[in-house]
């Protein structure tokens, strides 16, 4: 039989070995089987469409046969199949390359489904190379903006992941860009082209998580009008990403365990089971290990959803990324706002690398999109920034009848602008027209609209 077809069992168990043939047999592939590390490094056949790799065994162990076969053969699937459930573990196994991880006693069902997306996985890995290659990484991570060692750890795990189906979680505070990373993932992945759903858990009411997560059936319920596909079922071949996992109800959290276990759910009010091909990421912003703690969170379901962690640090540990992004949110935004910034003086600059950013990346971005609609050139000024951003103090030539915050809304920030147009054009409608890119009968309502007009003067 051809290279799709033939899986090597490595295991230094005779019976666990010879069980796993059965069950790899019977579900129609060849086996070759193997009694240990050694063993199966000096095996000189052409490599086969996947592994089944036993982690512990002695002399050469699979961690050490691991670490070999992925440098020999860097696009063959190996599962690794181990008798304890550590996290630890799974990390260091699946950065190094290996495809799932799978715990003893064996799930006959779980194994073969396993095994078959590991060998579709392997077949089309060096077809999606490829294409990678000719479109000039489509996959790449360009919305997530940052050179410092802390971010390149970042992008390092997500290519990790990404050609894997290990279950990620992303932890860091609010504005780090978690759904951003679950997005690269997501793209990077085999499951690029099937859907992407994002779940905000916090944004869903206690008594609706279940249904919406896992559907309903007509009449589950009062107001079940009809049957409602859930948002894992929508999922279905992609990726679903929970988000805020923390605000998640504990029968919620009972219902997401089982479906994690075995792979298939039942919607609420149901009765037929429906399998599932769905990878699950998932992200919080609280300490789940604390939750776990004081009872408020599974610790079952903790050890299932954080297999790999990957943790996004705060903007303030991260200063010397902080001219980049804004290069970045400049030109995401400068062509929204109608201005032809190209940078940032150097006080604003060091305004902006001194401030704390409590909201992070989010904030620094809004920041930077409502100082596009203040600024007057062709740099943003200090001016420009809400008002002691980084000092503490207030700007001494802010616009003193209308200070510039963070919190403000887009009207205030509309305001504002015209009040500083006015005062820098003595109150000229032509000039304070041209500066904001508007025509003078915009400038006339906009004038009215905001209590302005006794500020204006003809010219």
């Amino acid at each position: 039989m051809g290279k799709a077809t033939k899986v090597w069992v490595v295991d230094d168990e005779p019976v666990i070995r010879e069980l796993l043939n059965v069950i790899v047999s019977t579900a129609g592939y060849e086996v070759d089987t193997f009694a240990g590390g050694a063993e199966v490094l000096a095996c000189a056949d052409p490599p086969p469409g996947a592994v089944l790799l036993d982690l512990m065994m002695p002399e050469v162990d699979g961690v050490a046969v691991l670490k070999e076969l992925k440098r020999r053969h860097p696009t063959l699937p190996v599962l690794i199949l181990t008798a304890v459930n550590e996290v630890s573990q799974a990390v260091e196994v699946t950065k190094l390359g290996a495809y799932d991880y799978l715990v003893k006693p064996i799930d006959q069902e779980r194994l073969k489904t396993t095994l078959d997306r590991a060998l579709s996985h392997g077949s089309l890995t060096e077809e999606v190379v490829r294409l990678k290659s000719e479109l000039g990484d489509r996959f790449h991570v360009k919305n997530i903006v940052g050179s410092s060692a802390a971010m390149r750890l970042v992008y390092e795990q997500i290519e990790k992941v990404s050609d894997s189906d290990i279950t990620v979680f992303i932890s860091g505070e609010s504005g780090t860009g978690k759904e951003l990373v679950a997005k690269a993932i997501h793209h990077g992945s085999l499951r690029s082209d099937e859907p992407f759903i994002d779940v905000n858990c916090a944004a869903i009411p206690e008594g609706l998580q279940e249904s919406e997560l896992f559907g309903h059936e007509k009449g589950a319920f009062t107001g079940a009008l009809a049957t409602h596909p859930g948002k894992f079922e929508q999922a279905a071949g992609g990726t679903v990403f929970l988000d805020e996992i923390g605000e998640m109800s504990s029968s919620a959290q009972a219902r997401l365990l089982r479906v994690l276990q075995e792979r298939c759910l039942q919607r609420v009010g149901g009765t037929k089971t429906i399998d599932l091909d769905v990878r699950v990421i998932s992200a919080s912003n609280r300490d789940l290990e604390s939750m776990v703690a004081d009872g408020s969170f599974r610790q079952d379901l903790f050890y299932r959803l954080v297999v790999f962690p990957i943790d996004l640090p705060p903007l303030r540990h991260r200063r010397e990324d902080i001219p980049l992004l804004v290069d970045h949110f400049i030109d995401k935004h400068g062509r929204d706002a109608g201005k032809r910034v190209n940078g940032v003086e150097p006080a604003a600059m060091e305004a902006l690398k001194a401030h704390t950013w409590p909201g992070n990346v989010r904030e620094l971005e809004n920041v930077i999109h409502r100082s596009l609609l203040l600024a007057d050139g062709s740099v943003i000024e200090l001016d420009d920034l809400p008002s002691g951003l980084g000092s503490g103090t207030a700007s001494p030539t802010a616009e003193s009848s209308a200070p510039i915050s963070v919190a403000m809304s887009l009207d205030e920030l509309e305001q504002a602008a015209i009040q500083k147009a006015l005062k820098r054009h003595g109150g000229n409608l032509s000039d304070v027209a041209r500066q904001l890119g508007i025509g003078r009968s915009t400038l006339y309502r906009k004038l009215e609209q905001y209590g302005l007009r006794e500020k204006k003067t003809d010219g």
